[in-house]
Order: C-alpha cells, then structure tokens, then sequence
C-alpha cells in the first residue's frame, strides 16, 4: 500500500438511522482513511477515504468484493485490465483474482466484503 493506513476501525453503530456515507469519513494529506461501519462473520462493510495519489497495491481476497464509489475517481484494476470508476458508479470484484486500487483524485469508497459462499 502507498502511504499510511490510519485505521479508525471502531464499529459505527447506525442501525435505523439514516446516514451520509461522505461524511462519515475524512480525507487526510498523503493517506487512506478506513472506517469499519459493520463486521459480521457474513461480510464487512467500509468506508475508505483516499487521498489523490494513493492506492492500495495488488493483492487477492478469498471472497467476493463490491465497491461503491462515494465521492472522486480512481482506476480499480482487475485480472490486469484497469476500470475507470467515478461516483455513482460500482464494480465486483470477483474472488481469488489479483485486483488493486488507485485514486486518481481524491476518492471514497465503500466497500462489501461478502464472506460467506454458496
């Protein structure tokens, strides 16, 4: 991972509560910001807050992953091709196939882990 993880992982409890995924995290200067909003043995969910530049390097995950781009731009690289994700837009990422992260701007995401299989 380029730069530092500042790893503000309490859970964040919002159950029946409505809430702005963009504020729930802050960008910091030359870092990736994470928030755990969820962790079940089903998944996880978390907010990550990147500044421009950073990137998390390739690596694969034994599950399937889900980002949901909040805020900014990034290149999401999977199997070698790279994706161009803006906000609003989503992508899959399929389990057990190398995939990395690189904000081209600054750039938040949420991202679904989902643990369990089928």
């Amino acid at each position: 991972m380029n730069g530092k993880m500042n790893g503000n992982m309490s859970n964040l409890q919002c159950y029946g509560e409505a809430a702005g995924l963009a504020e729930m995290v802050q960008y910091a200067d030359g870092s990736i910001v994470s928030k755990t909003l969820l962790d079940k043995p089903a998944g996880t969910l978390t907010l990550f807050a990147f500044d421009a530049g950073q990137n998390l390097s390739e690596h694969t995950a034994p599950y399937d992953a889900v980002i949901q781009v909040v805020d900014g731009r990034a290149v999401v690289t999977i199997d070698g091709k790279d994706h161009d994700v803006h906000t609003g837009q989503m992508i899959i990422m399929p389990a057990n196939i190398p995939h990395a992260v690189k904000a081209k701007e600054r750039f938040k995401m949420l991202l679904t882990m989902i643990r369990s299989k089928v």
